[in-house]
This record gives structure tokens, C-alpha cells and sequence, in this order.
């Protein structure tokens, strides 16, 4: 795979969030959470099931406010701002994204740069250009007149990949992108998550793989019970004590031989 098309990214912090806490009703799903993100930096999202990762990334695209504290995406309050504007500036791939099975690679691509096209809705020089580069990147090319229900899992997982780079994003949200795929294609999906991040996206990943976090995250947030409880880079964050603190299992804690990355394994037996 080969990287987006160069875009104009701005630098430094475009994502803020500051002592942010959410409820669903009367239960509570993130309380007092802060943390930024840079331009150019790919952050993995870790944290037992009902942490509040997946809160957490609706709150930084606009589709929940937080009921104390602040979101800033790109320097927009993505909850009051149009979508539009939101949309120009952040794409979310969801856990499980949603498309008519009757379009095409190509077309379900093109959906992405509607928040860039006129009322019309009529694709420009510039329209046809961001959909080829996303096809490009994501080795999609030679898939674009093929229809969705055609693909196999790992291949509609691209196709929306593909679609949130043709969107031109300045941050990309990624909701467990790993799910429900095989061990190479869990592998591919990180490295298109590298690749967007080496372009000068801003890529944040909700992710539950600790040892694929570790091997593809520049930096890592530990949530549990809505509370970030560790940031910072793998090695300092994937301690054997913290994943037993926090995931309430024992493990083994170690170094990969050749890249240097941190490797968990559990400790439990039968």
C-alpha cells in the first residue's frame, strides 16, 4: 500500500479534550477524561470493555457533547458546529460501517468527499482525483467496479478506509478497525493506519489487540470505568502491572526481538 496523496495538514495539537465526562442516563461513561492529539501521530485507545473508548471517540466527532468539560477538533466544538465543517475535517471509520451493497468500490468511495462537493452533488477534477489516490492507497484499485456484497470482510474494511482518506481529513477516527478480521488483515489495517499517520493525519484508534497496539501506536490512552489511568508510549504504558490492574488478568510482560515493541501475554492456565 502506498501513502495518501500529500495534502496541506496544519501541525501541532488538533485534537484537546479536557475534563470531559458523559453519561447514558444515569450511567456514567467518562468522567474527567483530557487528552490531545498532534498532527502526525497515530494514538491507540486501550481499556476493557465499557471503558468508555468508543464514548470517547463519538465525543471527538460531534456525535455526543460531553455534560461537563470541552472537545476541541481542529479548533471547532465539533457538537455545535455543522456537520459540514466537521465533516471537512474528521472522518470516522465505526465498528461496523454501513453502505448499499449494490454500489461500487468506486462509488462508496465518492461518498466520502460529499462533504466537499457542491448541492449538486457532481464530482469535480479534484472529487475523481481524491477517490483514485484512496483507492491507490488501500490497494483498492483493481476492486473499484467490483459491487460491495462482491468483497470479503477485510476487502469492505479498505473500501470504507478508503473512503474517509478520499474525504481529505485532517484527523481520522478509527473504531475498533481491527474487529472481526484475520491476522493479516488486522496487520494491513494498522499499517493504513501508519501510512495515514506518516502522511500528517492526526489517527486515533480504539483498539483491544495490546500487542498490535504496541507494534503500530506512537502513544497510547488506558481507559477503565470512563477514566484515562495511563498515556504516554507503549513501553512506559504496557507494564505487566498496569494490564493486571487494569484488565484484572496476570501476565508476561517482554520485548519483541526484533522491533523493540512490548509483548503481553497471559499467565492464566486451564
Amino acid at each position: 500500500m502506498t501513502g495518501p496523496a500529500p495534502l496541506e495538514l496544519p501541525t501541532g495539537t488538533l485534537v484537546e479534550v479536557k475534563d470531559a465526562s458523559f453519561s447514558y442516563g444515569a450511567r456514567p461513561a467518562l468522567e474527567g477524561v483530557s487528552f490531545a492529539a498532534q498532527a502526525g501521530e497515530l494514538i491507540g485507545l486501550l481499556g476493557p470493555n465499557g471503558a468508555g473508548k468508543s464514548t470517547l471517540v463519538r465525543l471527538v466527532a460531534g456525535l455526543a457533547a460531553p455534560s461537563r468539560g470541552s472537545v476541541r477538533l481542529c479548533g471547532l466544538d465539533p457538537a455545535t458546529a455543522p456537520r459540514r465543517a466537521v465533516a471537512r475535517v474528521a472522518a470516522l471509520v465505526p465498528q461496523e460501517p454501513r453502505a448499499g451493497w449494490a454500489f461500487t468500490v468506486r462509488e462508496s468511495v465518492m461518498m466520502g468527499r460529499a462533504p466537499r462537493q457542491g448541492l449538486l452533488g457532481l464530482p469535480s477534477r479534484l472529487d475523481l482525483g481524491a477517490v483514485e489516490g484512496a483507492l491507490q492507497a488501500c490497494d483498492l484499485a483493481a476492486l473499484a467496479d467490483r459491487r460491495l456484497d462482491a468483497l470479503s470482510g477485510g476487502e469492505r474494511r479498505r473500501v470504507f478506509f478508503a473512503r474517509a482518506l478520499a474525504q481529505e481529513p485532517r484527523v481520522l477516527l478509527l473504531d475498533e478497525p481491527t474487529a472481526f478480521l484475520d491476522l493479516a488483515h488486522q496487520v494491513a489495517a494498522m499499517r493504513m493506519a501508519e501510512v495515514a499517520a506518516r502522511a500528517g493525519l492526526c489517527v486515533i484508534a480504539v483498539l483491544h489487540d495490546l500487542n498490535l497496539a504496541a507494534a503500530s501506536c506512537d502513544r497510547l490512552v488506558v481507559l477503565s470505568r470512563g477514566r484515562v489511568v495511563a498515556e504516554g508510549p507503549p513501553a512506559a504504558v504496557l507494564t505487566a502491572e498496569r494490564v493486571r490492574e487494569v484488565w484484572g488478568l496476570p501476565v508476561w510482560r517482554g520485548v519483541h526481538g526484533e522491533t523493540g515493541a512490548p509483548v503481553v501475554l497471559p499467565t492464566v492456565t486451564a
